[in-house]
């Protein structure tokens, strides 16, 4: 699988399905809504400057790490990347959706932070079906050949 083809399944995959686990220094993971525009970074993640990860974005950016599962567990990723408070009206309108309402008193929350996320680079994996390696196997293949094109790393244009 090429780098181009692994990167569509990955925005496909987080399309589907958008609770991503965000983790930054100064910060504790947690689950956190990915929102974004077309197929194509950055990712945006609304927050509030009351929580852990609103006060340590306060500082400045940092470096954050986000990791998701797709819906059928049959993709993995992992990606490094920039996070910054962006708290950009525009984006905030395309953005706002009742999923992001809930959360907020209106727009202009004085509490309301959106943060940016640019990712840099991604490790990603798509199952290799344990079933299907098992009969490769018995059928005398190395599974591993198979599982090669299913695994990779890529630079993201952010």
């Amino acid at each position: 699988m090429t780098p181009q083809e692994l990167e569509q399944k990955f925005w496909s995959h987080l399309e589907s399905d958008r609770t991503v686990f965000l983790a930054t220094e100064g910060a504790k993971p947690r689950p956190m809504h990915a929102a974004f525009e077309g197929k194509a970074a950055p990712i945006w993640f609304f927050t509030s400057y009351d929580t852990e990860l609103g006060e340590v974005l306060k500082q400045g950016p940092r470096e954050a790490t986000m990791t998701f599962a797709a819906k059928g567990h049959d993709f993995w990723a992992s990606a490094s990347g920039q996070l910054t408070l962006d708290n950009d009206k525009a984006v905030i309108d395309r953005l706002w959706s009742p999923f992001v309402a809930a959360w907020y008193d209106g727009k202009t929350d004085p509490k309301l932070a959106l943060a940016r996320y640019d990712i840099r680079e991604a490790h990603l994996w798509e199952d290799g079906s344990s079933l299907v390696a098992g009969i490769q196997s018995l059928l005398g293949r190395d599974p591993k050949e198979s599982a090669e094109d299913k695994t990779g790393h890529i630079r993201m244009a952010g």
